[in-house]
């Protein structure tokens, strides 16, 4: 695969919808053409103190950032005719559609793949886990700053562009 957009959500609690911040990483003829990082005011606007541990976002990072339908309409032009990449795409699909729902936007039935999924099936058991830090790092990717959305967005095109 040599055209799409990879995708990372963060989350502020445990509502599928409650996005807080979201990364994406734009390929194009299997090369990284933009990268997009977007703090989002979360609805319903609480943070759970087991999600801060994981992304380090607090309701102070986002309290005046733009809502979904806003941060959204401005990344629509970057990914509009792409799949959707995501490591355990289950969860970022989930996060895309609950946002849409919350917010009463149409669905455009976005085509979304697993990197997780993937490397289940190419490295099967050659690895001890298919986690994210994990296959990146097979991939030779070197992922930093795990659960930062821009990061794992990265991570999720590297290993994307190695076995998709």
């Amino acid at each position: 695969m040599l055209n799409f957009a990879a995708i990372d959500f963060e989350t502020a609690n445990k509502n599928a919808c409650s996005v807080c911040s979201v990364g994406i990483v734009v390929v194009r003829d299997g090369k990284v053409k933009e990268r997009i990082y977007k703090l989002i005011h979360p609805v319903p606007n609480y943070y759970s103190p087991g999600n801060i541990e994981v992304h380090g976002l607090t309701k102070e990072d986002t309290e005046n950032a733009d809502t979904f339908p806003e941060v959204w309409a401005e990344i629509v032009p970057h990914i509009e005719g792409l799949p959707l990449v995501a490591h355990f795409s289950r969860f970022d699909e989930g996060c895309l559609k609950a946002a849409f729902r919350r917010f009463e936007m149409t669905y455009p039935d976005y085509k979304f793949h697993c990197t997780c999924s993937a490397s289940r099936k190419v490295f099967g058991s050659s690895l001890p886990n298919h986690k994210l830090p994990t296959v990146a790092k097979r991939c030779g990717y070197d992922l930093e700053h795990h659960h930062h959305a821009l990061a794992d967005a990265e991570a999720a095109a590297a290993i994307a562009l190695k076995i998709l």
